[in-house]
């Protein structure tokens, strides 16, 4: 058992949790994901470690509440246990040799997972920084975080209502544009957020990483459901990445696949609510 020694909201669709998870904490790297369970009965599912205290034991996991198995994480609270954890799993990020400066980008709740690049790179003495996007004010998170490792943090919303209004592309762009020099950029968000950053760089010939989320089952390689194309070659998020070159990705065919379930994904089951089968 795993139990969470610290939980709190950051806004009305994502929650942070602390759990004690020693080993775990003793080997996890920026760029590495878990699979949780929270009871005999419940599902694998998969999520990146956003932050880690090796000396504590902890990990700290954001999560965005999009289905019954994360609607029932959130409502767990301090104290209360889930019943597995598997990893460290995936292979941790690699970042290019003598890089100097970096951007880290971030969209919506993929800043849960740019966070611990750009602390990692913080901490290595690299230059950084971070562009993190969102629709609206009202759903920005990490902000005190990034700021913390950030040379320079560019906040932009959807709607205007903080920040600058726009695209996270639009930022990158106009850096690029005005001569802002990077050994590297780190994006991590939605597929299309991704898509367009990759877009953005090509020009430049900008290493650019980017941590793919298709549909994952075991997180071992065993099932084969998280199969992208990369290169022209088929490589399994869960053991070849997350991380890839996002200049080789295919994200047409990455986007596809994600939308397989989406039917699924869209069911709502009724026999707790009304009294049926337990």
């Amino acid at each position: 058992m795993f139990p969470i020694v610290e939980k709190k909201r950051l806004n009305d669709a994502v929650v942070w949790v602390k759990l004690k998870a020693p080993l775990i904490a003793r080997k996890v790297q920026a760029g590495q994901f878990i699979m949780f369970r929270l009871d005999e009965f419940g599902e694998r599912v998969p999520l990146t470690v956003a932050d880690y205290d090796r000396e504590a034991g902890t990990i700290t996991l954001i999560f965005q509440i999009v289905g019954e198995s994360t609607r029932q994480f959130a409502t767990l609270e301090e104290g209360d246990s889930i019943l597995d954890l598997v990893g460290p799993l995936g292979m941790p990020t690699e970042i290019p040799e003598g890089t100097k400066s970096a951007c880290v980008i971030g969209g919506g709740v993929g800043c849960a997972i740019a966070y611990p690049q750009a602390k990692q790179l913080h901490a290595k003495g690299i230059a950084v920084d971070t562009i993190a996007g969102f629709r609206s004010k009202d759903i920005v998170i990490l902000e005190d975080e990034f700021r913390s490792c950030s040379d320079n943090l560019y906040l932009c919303t959807d709607d205007g209502s903080y920040g600058t209004k726009g695209f996270v592309t639009n930022v990158l762009q106009q850096q690029l544009e005005s001569g802002k020099k990077y050994d590297v950029v780190i994006a991590i968000g939605p597929v299309p957020m991704m898509k367009f950053v990759c877009q953005t760089t090509k020009p430049y010939d900008l290493p650019t990483i980017v941590s793919l989320n298709p549909i994952m089952v075991d997180g071992t390689g065993m099932c084969g459901g998280c199969r992208v194309t990369v290169g022209g070659k088929i490589r399994y998020a869960c053991v070849d990445g997350p991380d890839f070159d996002g200049h080789q990705v295919d994200f047409e065919e990455l986007m596809r696949r994600n939308g397989t379930y989406r039917e699924q994904e869209q069911h709502v089951c009724r026999l707790h609510r009304e009294g049926g089968a337990q």
